[in-house]
């Protein structure tokens, strides 16, 4: 049977290197506390070593799209779960924070060479009455993963140790490149010039409004160094990326970020969307971390144990969901999952309080189970349908690329948020208080203000689900079947005028 008939085992074994990528964005929030006691660091120094990783992984989607598509995603997939699978070890073999976050940024990069593979491999081997299903593994994967993430590093960190939330990755990594190597098809290439200038230009801009963001509150917003300030860093973060824009809808050759697939409604608003949902799954489990173990004196483990429903809810219902989507219109099940997350994270900011009882605590954990898995395929088939073959990888780049600008946005803005809140609620509060004691919580004069400021953090991951449920609701409608066998949003430009207003070739 010919390799490329056979697309479920391909995906089953692309799927083992995504989750893993995926589990690597949240799996250090629940390891945090670890991590900043054991190299003897502060809050924001710690949280760059998600941050580094997100905006590595970020910056590069654009082109590494591209690459997937000028030499062939197996080859470039396998590439980057080499660098991901030994910066992994690098990670657990690192001494001091600033290696530590090095290793993170390189793991990062081997991560932003994956993810678009996946998606592309979906485009272009199933069939179009197969993709919602495709798309329904593939988002349940994103869903699972990112909550699966604190659970499984909450019991490595308890168990063996921080360092095993990376060690953990190298034979997973041997693991997924062999599948991937068998069963993966050789796919037909397309070539691709690449705009430099334009990876220049979004990697400035990016790390600037990141640093700006993310290191504002240890400056008190104001005065770096000499004229510096922290809002001159983030303007001229968001000028560049402004001249990046510009920059793509001059470029006349091939752009790194064809702004004409943004001619379809349904690509464009479903990238904002992912957008948001990247923030806020990211500014989600670092201030419940926070507060189960530093608010309450939970050890990782047992802090874990708390979003275990989240999981189970969301691993159930995910592939059922990507079904489900096939046969109704997705922004609706979007609509509902984003919805009931937003209602979820709602509950959990009314209730942590350093009494409450724990048993409450698991309710708005399934609840958000329950919303994030109608989130991710639905949101990711309505992005994907459209694409031409040759714009597959582009298009997958581009909406992997927006989730984790979104990701990075809310690691930063939820770093800022909580040193704020920390800062009004608990003025007298040092590094070293902030840290677990002996009983592991922080002392109990300080407990209601540290959970009061936990909750007020996690209205930044409500701003994001809600704020997204407005834009799918303007999504369009989801599917009209046209004479070349494909499907396409109702209203939307052919596969062809998407290819020439994209500019490829």
């Amino acid at each position: 049977m010919n390799q490329k008939s056979r697309p479920w085992p391909a995906l089953w074994a692309l799927v083992i290197g995504f989750f893993m990528i995926l589990v690597d964005t949240t799996i250090v929030s629940i390891a945090n506390p670890a991590i900043m006691a054991d190299l003897d660091t502060d809050l924001t120094a710690v949280i760059w070593v998600t941050s580094a990783y997100l905006l590595a992984y970020a910056v590069p989607l654009l082109i590494t799209g591209r690459l997937g598509d000028r030499f062939g995603p197996k080859r470039v997939y396998l590439a980057g779960l080499v660098v991901f699978t030994l910066a992994s070890l690098w990670c657990g073999l690192s001494g001091d924070i600033t290696t530590l976050i090095a290793a993170r940024a390189v793991q990062g990069l081997g991560a932003a060479l994956m993810t678009p593979q996946t998606m592309a491999v979906i485009a272009r081997v199933f069939p179009p009455n197969q993709r919602g299903a495709a798309m329904g593994l593939w988002g349940s994967v994103a869903g699972v993963a990112t909550l699966v993430g604190p659970i499984l590093g909450g019991v490595l960190v308890d168990s063996l140790g921080w360092e095993w939330v990376f060690f953990v990755n190298v034979p997973v990594g041997v693991v997924a490149f062999v599948a991937a190597w068998r069963f993966v098809p050789d796919l037909e290439k397309h070539g691709h010039r690449f705009d430099w200038l334009g990876v220049v230009l979004s990697a400035v801009g990016m790390f600037l409004v990141v640093f700006g963001i993310q290191e504002g509150q240890a400056y008190d917003w104001g005065t770096i160094t000499g004229l510096i300030t922290v809002w001159g860093i983030i303007i001229s973060g968001i000028v560049v990326l402004a001249a990046f824009v510009v920059w793509q809808a001059f470029n006349r050759t091939e752009p790194l970020l064809p702004l004409g697939l943004f001619r379809d409604r349904n690509f464009a608003l479903s990238n904002v969307a992912i957008s948001l949902v990247g923030l806020a799954m990211t500014a989600m489990p670092l201030p419940l971390a926070y507060y189960f173990q530093i608010a309450r004196g939970l050890t990782p483990t047992q802090a874990a144990l708390m979003l275990v429903p989240m999981a189970v809810v969301s691993g159930l219902l995910s592939p059922l969901v990507g079904r489900f989507s096939d046969r109704v219109d997705p922004k609706w099940v979007a609509l509902a999952g984003l919805s009931t997350s937003a209602l979820a994270l709602g509950g959990y900011a009314v209730l942590l309080g350093p009494d409450v009882p724990y048993w409450l605590l698991l309710l708005p954990s399934a609840l958000l189970g329950l919303g994030v898995s109608g989130i991710f395929a639905p949101l990711a088939s309505t992005a994907t349908r459209n694409l031409p073959s040759a714009l597959a990888g582009a298009g997958s780049g581009v909406y992997t690329m927006t989730r984790q600008v979104g990701s990075v946005l809310g690691s930063a803005a939820i770093a800022a948020l909580m040193s704020y809140a920390l800062a009004v609620q608990l003025p007298g509060l040092d590094a070293e208080q902030a840290r677990p004691g002996e009983g592991g919580a922080v002392p109990a004069e300080f407990a209601a203000g540290f959970s009061a400021a936990m909750a007020q953090s996690l209205w930044l991951a409500v701003a994001g689900f809600t704020v997204c449920a407005v834009v799918v609701a303007f999504f369009a409608k989801p599917k009209v079947t046209v004479g070349w066998g494909e499907e396409r949003a109702a209203g939307t430009s052919d596969a062809g005028s998407l290819s020439d207003s994209a500019g490829a070739r």
